[in-house]
């Protein structure tokens, strides 16, 4: 059995690949449409110029010109193939947001399809390319590959409501690759590996907080018994004072008197007895 975040890494990766086959298929179509819509504009102007004027005259009553997508209208045509070509750019930009290269031009000029948003933006924007797709009236590729990337595009949107902004690292390889478990067995020579590391780590913890840390690393014992304090501790917390006026004044700063000691004479010094 896997554990549940394998499952959730196969499905969100799963359907990645239908949304970057559904791209390739509105790719494909809309180079197909605006063939057919340059091809049915060049017969319309060929019948307008053969026929008289009355027939042109009826041709110019069609709301849209024959067999096309194209509207019966000044710049139609250039209209109708800005729009697939505006549609083909939007699909490359989906495109390789979903390879997830390159990252660091999502991230820092088109963040809502970079690293760190989810899956909504993504099928928002597939939404608004089928439905304006499925608008017009196509020819029967170009309608399946529009309803399947609209339904892909809404699936994206629902599980960015799910994950959020944890959709991407969720289905990334490398995220998964750190975040996997070991692979060393967990039991050599009947020995339990976890077990035993987790005692190495308690006597470290134990070892590290009644001898100090490797920082204090030097303590030692005076001639009175008493624990001195780390040469490397002492040199870090009165680095800089010196031992002039300076330094007394951050001594006294800190709580600390430093009094001079009084002149006095041991017991057995000549004259200390007058």
């Amino acid at each position: 059995m896997l554990p549940p975040r394998a499952y959730v890494f196969i499905g969100l990766n799963a359907i990645r690949a239908l949304s970057i086959i559904a791209c390739l298929l509105v790719f494909a179509s809309s180079i197909t449409t605006m063939v057919h819509d340059v091809e049915a504009v060049n017969r319309f102007i060929a019948e307008g110029k053969d026929d008289s004027s009355n027939s042109t005259s009826n041709l110019m009553s069609y709301e849209y010109i024959a067999d096309s997508t194209v509207p019966n209208q000044p710049a139609g045509a250039f209209w109708a193939v800005l729009n697939r070509l505006l549609i083909i750019f939007q699909i490359i930009v989906l495109i390789l947001s979903e390879i997830g290269w390159p990252s660091a031009f999502f991230d820092r000029y088109f963040p809502v399809l970079g690293s760190e948003f989810g899956l909504g933006a993504l099928g928002v924007i597939q939404c608004l390319i089928g439905a304006a797709v499925l608008s017009h009236h196509v020819d029967d590729f170009s309608l399946v590959s529009a309803f399947f990337l609209f339904a892909l595009g809404c699936l994206n949107i629902l599980l960015g409501l799910i994950f959020r902004q944890h959709a991407k690292s969720k289905r990334s390889i490398f995220n998964w690759r750190n975040h996997a478990k070991s692979v060393l067995p967990t039991n050599v020579a009947g020995i339990n590996v976890e077990r035993a590391a987790s005692a190495a780590s308690a006597a470290h913890s134990f070892a590290s907080s009644h001898f100090g840390k490797e920082k204090g690393a030097g303590a030692g014992v005076d001639e009175e018994g008493r624990m001195q304090e780390p040469a490397a501790d002492r040199e870090d917390r009165f680095a800089g004072f010196g031992f002039g006026r300076q330094g007394e004044k951050k001594a006294g700063l800190k709580g600390f008197l430093i009094s001079r000691p009084l002149e006095s004479l041991p017991k057995y010094a000549p004259g200390s007895r007058a």
